[in-house]
């Protein structure tokens, strides 16, 4: 194909990211210009055991012994095929072009997807890219919802950005990896205001503190509820419910069997 207005070269053309491997993906210090240490892969799954998580004899449903490994893509190298390197070549240029050349810090595709793993500090600068970008128009935040892959797993809790572009018809995926002791990240609805009650919703399942969002309050359960309800280790039966004076057991504890 030849046009003449056409300056991004089609995957596995010459001057493509096929040509260079790997390039615009290495974590580089911001303004140093030197590669920076190598990152441990993003860990985004974990062993499932049972089917409920549930332990001992409460477990009724037959799924006990349930044993599943944890599903874990392995970050992508170049080329990643059909569009994915035009896009992941235009998100760099728009982002170098802000002085930005760490916001990446991982690439993985995986059943047809394509997720940037990217650094809660870039996020926002990312998001206006992806929006802004002539070569991206990544124009909709269709969904922000969140992860907890268990205490076991370091930064365990994600934060999962599904982005669509009406002008190009593609989607892609952003996830940002937080400590449960440090679960800040800024918000996006100042870039995407689709993102306002979800990321609401984020916050009050999963604990996910979005900073700048302008009414971060809980959405689902009661303002003075404690904890978040979808976290891996809160009370699978769930907790003592008062309905007018009178205090309902959780379900793990008001079960008998003989």
């Amino acid at each position: 194909m030849t046009d003449s207005k056409r300056t991004t070269p089609d995957p596995g053309e010459k001057g493509s990211s096929a040509d260079r491997p790997g390039e615009g993906l290495e974590p580089v210090r911001s303004g140093a210009g030197a590669i920076a240490e190598p990152r441990e892969p993003i860990v985004a799954g974990r062993e499932r055991q049972g089917m409920f998580g549930v332990r001992g004899s409460g477990d009724t449903s037959g799924y006990g012994g349930l044993r599943l490994p944890a599903h874990l893509p392995a970050p992508a190298e170049r080329p990643f095929g059909g569009w994915f390197d035009e896009v992941a070549d235009a998100l760099l240029d728009s982002l170098r072009g802000k002085g930005i050349d760490s916001a990446v810090q991982q690439v993985t595709v995986d059943r047809g997807e394509i997720t940037f793993y990217v650094d809660r500090e870039h996020l926002v600068a990312t998001c206006s890219s992806l929006r802004d970008d002539p070569a991206l128009r990544f124009e909709l935040c269709s969904s922000v919802s969140g992860v907890d892959y268990g205490p076991e797993v370091p930064q365990r809790l994600h934060s999962v950005y599904h982005l669509t572009s009406m002008t190009y018809r593609r989607r892609i995926r952003l996830e940002v990896a937080v400590d449960v002791d440090d679960p800040h990240l800024p918000s996006v609805v100042s870039v995407y205001p689709t993102a306002d009650f979800q990321e609401r919703e984020a916050w009050d399942m999963f604990g996910l503190v979005y900073d700048g969002h302008p009414a971060l309050t809980r959405i689902l359960m009661p303002d003075d509820w404690d904890g978040h309800p979808q976290r891996k280790d809160y009370p699978l039966g769930g907790i003592p419910v008062e309905y007018k004076g009178a205090e309902i057991p959780p379900p793990d504890q008001r079960r008998a069997y003989s």
